[in-house]
Order: structure tokens, then C-alpha cells, then sequence
């Protein structure tokens, strides 16, 4: 069964601009209208770079509140609703269903970990109660677990899950997955420097951290290759790789968070255990941001 296509192109995870008090509502208005502005093909609201596992429930919830009422209907709101505490996933899914975004994005669950049944069991537990399309998040490098391809095709049958944020980084892996699963589900990249690769799998797009910075650009890599203009496509991923590196110089998002405040769309604000970064590091990634072209 083909499911509807959430978005195609690029999703910018972005980031939640933070004051002493919680969220900074107005950078973080001005930054969806930005992203919009520029072109992005749908934001990610609450996710890893979002900060999601410093942010309080209700700081949580009236994010994707306001992101869904800001962006009325221009892009496509996901809502990062995952926990490894599935009764929690299943009460942010609900939530953000009724507040209006367009689908959610559920990360495997971290620390307590799960079989490839589990996963199977908790995922099906949180599409049961959704009421928008379920994208399935796989980072084993935060969480710890992998879903399997089998595991993929397994949870493919069920009409909600449409989609994967593939970060495993396995190319061998994801290949499987999308011969496995056919269009059954949508695949986007969830690493920056694998974009252009994973769309000659087929690939719909990336959920990127890179559009935090370079929304037009991000997404002009996508539209470009289904276009079937790779060479231009190809072209813009490498000329990106040093950028994408100086990105990901410390764990996301200290560096990203830092980029974003030097553009001043925020401030360089990141909540314990997370800390700024590192002298070497910025200076760094500034210098790779103007090559790249940003005005600082």
C-alpha cells in the first residue's frame, strides 16, 4: 500500500531558540517564517536539535503548538514525539495530532534499548493511537538500538507508519530496507553528508541540520536531483562536506546552536548536560560558515 509523502526535498530539524526563562518565542516565530521564506519543504519541531530531552512537557507541547499555528499550513509541521517511555510517546503523538501537525517523528527508545520485537510492539502501540503518518527515527549512535530491515518491513503493514529518518549510517543496511520495503515507506537521510547517496536509493529528501543554516541550498541539493540533475546535486554535497563536519565537531546540537547565534537567530544558549562549544572548534565552523557563503 503507497502512503500519501509527507514531504519531499528537505526538513530542516530545527533548533529551539532558549532564554534564562524557557523558549524565546519570538526568534524562534522569526526563524519558521525564515525557513519558510527560503524555501525549506517542512520543519521538524522538537527533535534531537531541538533540544527536546532538556525542554519541560508543557515547554515541549507549546512548541509544537505554536510552531503549527506560525507556519499555517505553508510547510508540513513533524513533531518530535518519541520517549523510551512508550505511554509518554503515545500522550505526545495524541497531543500533537490534535494540535495540528502534519506528522511525528518517534526516535527508538534510548537507554532502556528494546528487541526488534519490542520495537515492533512499542512502534505499533504509538501508530495505533496517531492520528497523523509516523515517521520511524533510527540513530543507534544516540540510542543504542538498530531497526532492522526485517524490522522495517515488519512495521511497513501498518497504515500510519509511513516513513523512516534513516542515521544509521550503513548503506549496506538501508539499501536492504528500501528493497525490502519498497513504497511501502518513504526514506529520508538523517545525516547530512549522505543526503545525495541515499537519494540515488531513493530517497524522498533529508531531515537536516545543515538547512538550520542553508535552508534554500539544503533543499535546492534534493530538487535538483530529482530534477535529474545529480551532478549539480552531487556537486553541492561535496562543497558542503566541510561545513556538515564543522557541525558535527561536537555532539549536535552545541554546534549548530552556536552557528545559529553568530548568524542571530538565537542566542548561544544550550541546557545542561550540554555546553558551548569549544574555542578550537568555533572558530573552526565560523570559517567553514563563510566559505560557504553566510554572512556573519
Amino acid at each position: 500500500m503507497k502512503k500519501q509523502t509527507i514531504f519531499q526535498g528537505a526538513a530542516t530539524a530545527l533548533i529551539t531558540p532558549l532564554t534564562p526563562d524557557g523558549i524565546d518565542y519570538g526568534k524562534f516565530g522569526a526563524l519558521i517564517e525564515w525557513q519558510i521564506a527560503s524555501g525549506i519543504d517542512g520543519l521538524v519541531i522538537c527533535g534531537t536539535t531541538g533540544e527536546s530531552s532538556t525542554l519541560t512537557d508543557a515547554e515541549h507541547r507549546e512548541a509544537i503548538s505554536f510552531a503549527v499555528k506560525t507556519a499555517a499550513g505553508r510547510v508540513p509541521i513533524i513533531a518530535g514525539t518519541g520517549s523510551n517511555d512508550t505511554g509518554y510517546a503515545i500522550e505526545l503523538t495524541q497531543f500533537s495530532s490534535e494540535a495540528g501537525a502534519d506528522a511525528v517523528l518517534v526516535v527508538t527508545p534510548y537507554y532502556n534499548k528494546a528487541t526488534q520485537n519490542g520495537l515492533v510492539k512499542m512502534y505499533g502501540a504509538i501508530a495505533d493511537a496517531s492520528k497523523k503518518p509516523v515517521i520511524l527515527y533510527n540513530v543507534p549512535s544516540r540510542t543504542g538500538v538498530n531497526i532492522e530491515p526485517s524490522t522495517y518491513l515488519a512495521l511497513s503493514e501498518h497504515p500510519m507508519i509511513a516513513a523512516i529518518k534513516e542515521a544509521n549510517g550503513n548503506f549496506s543496511k538501508i539499501a536492504e530496507t528500501i528493497a525490502l520495503v519498497g513504497d511501502k515507506l518513504d526514506v529520508y537521510s538523517g545525516n547530512d553528508d549522505q543526503v545525495v547517496p541515499l537519494l540515488s536509493l531513493g530517497g524522498k529528501g533529508v531531515i537536516s541540520v545543515l538547512s538550520n543554516l542553508l535552508p534554500a541550498e539544503t533543499s535546492q541539493m534534493c530538487h535538483l536531483f530529482f530534477e535529474g540533475k545529480t551532478e549539480q546535486s552531487a556537486q553541492m554535497q561535496l562543497a558542503y562536506m566541510p561545513l556538515i563536519r564543522a557541525l558535527f565537531s561536537e555532539v549536535n546540537p552545541i554546534p549548530v546552536k552556536a552557528a545559529m547565534a553568530a548568524m542571530g537567530y538565537c542566542e548561544n544558549r544550550l541546557r545542561l548536560p550540554l555546553t558551548p562549544m569549544e574555542e578550537a572548534h568555533y572558530h573552526v565552523l565560523l570559517e567553514e560558515m563563510k566559505n560557504a557563503g553566510i554572512r556573519l
